[in-house]
């Protein structure tokens, strides 16, 4: 750590007294009467602070002669990034694999027990292994739709033992039938229209299972080519009077973002994703959450990067409001739409906008 600041010694024996683990990293401390130096986080008994000598590495701690505690392992990855490491080989284990593993195989090769293995993936990942497995299954059989000679083929080159257990999730995940799918949308009826809103332009788009996309953007051509590569080969159409009323509903949404939306979705996603975007439209109009208080809503605590990825998958602005998340610090992160339009969408929740 050659370069940073001087370290303030009095907020770290603070952080050494709350064992704070977001402190682990950034130093170590030691122990006199023990000749131990530990994490911030160690469990260990408190040391009385005169006792206590602060080290910005473990390098540091032992030239000065320490040696490393054998509960917190300071100079070894941390219980975290263990963690997460075994995680991530479990889920690339998933995505090898034919069929999904056996949540007693993935366990025994991260070394664990099924039961914590199953509650340390849940925590990292925001989704249990079997539902990691069955996103990553579906995903592998949405790919190969547009590549096989028949879904039949794909389903079962996807690893599923019957056509009928990917049959039953597909409207869900896919928006429509797996045939549609595969063809690029062929034979699917997507209604459309674009309308102008103090934000530009707003593209809405639904299916007979409710809107499946609301686009904001300057040019009505980038809108539509954005949802005619999506599904080439659907059947879009202008809407009718009736669609033109639920697009003036989606302008008023645009407009007042703060009210309740009422509009009938069609959301698809991941299971993930789904988490995700729930807990995004629980945020009250005008407040902000950090993607790191959403992986927390979420029982996903590990998951803050995961949650950006989710909410820049995002297809419905406003609708499922990824414009109250903000970076730690509480500012504007990046929006799909852009960031002035976010800027906008909050001051209007907050009563002080245009």
């Amino acid at each position: 750590m050659g370069g940073v600041p001087p370290l303030d010694a009095a907020a770290c024996l603070s952080a050494i007294a709350r064992r704070d683990r977001a402190a682990d990293g950034r130093f170590v401390y030691a122990v006199c009467t023990t000749g131990v130096y530990c994490r911030p986080s160690c469990a260990a008994r408190p040391a009385r602070p005169e006792n206590v000598s602060i080290h910005p590495t473990c390098a540091a701690a032992e030239a000065a002669g320490f040696r490393a505690c054998r509960r917190c392992r300071p100079n070894e990855a941390s219980g975290p990034e263990r963690q997460a490491e075994a995680v991530a080989r479990a889920c690339r284990l998933i995505e090898a694999a034919e069929t999904p593993p056996a949540l007693a195989d993935l366990a025994a090769a991260a070394g664990s027990s099924p039961s914590h293995f199953h509650r340390v993936f849940k925590q990292v990942t925001g989704v249990t292994p079997r539902a990691y497995a069955a996103a990553r299954q579906a995903a592998r059989a949405a790919e190969g739709l547009r590549q096989a000679a028949t879904v039949t083929e794909a389903i079962y080159d996807a690893g599923y033992g019957a056509a009928s257990r990917f049959y039953a999730a597909a409207p869900g995940r896919l928006g429509m039938t797996p045939t549609a799918y595969r063809r690029g949308g062929e034979g699917a009826a997507i209604r459309f229209a674009v309308g102008p809103c103090s934000l530009g332009h707003v593209l809405v788009a639904a299916t007979d299972r409710g809107v499946c996309a609301i686009l904001l953007g300057d040019e009505p051509d980038a809108l539509l080519r954005d949802l005619q590569d999506r599904f080439p080969k659907a059947a879009l159409t202008g809407g009718d009077r009736d669609f033109e009323a639920l697009v003036a509903q989606v302008v008023g949404l645009v407009e007042a973002p703060g009210t309740a939306a009422t509009l009938p979705l069609d959301i698809g996603g991941t299971a993930f994703q789904q988490r995700v975007w729930q807990a995004l439209r629980a945020i009250p109009p005008g407040r902000t959450a950090t993607y790191a208080e959403i992986a927390q809503a979420i029982g996903a605590p590990s998951a803050a990067r995961a949650v950006a990825l989710a909410c820049g998958a995002n297809r419905l602005a406003v609708a499922i409001p990824c414009h109250r998340v903000v970076r730690q610090d509480g500012s504007l992160s990046g929006y799909r739409w852009g960031v002035a339009r976010k800027r906008t969408l909050l001051a209007r929740e907050r009563g002080n906008g245009a």
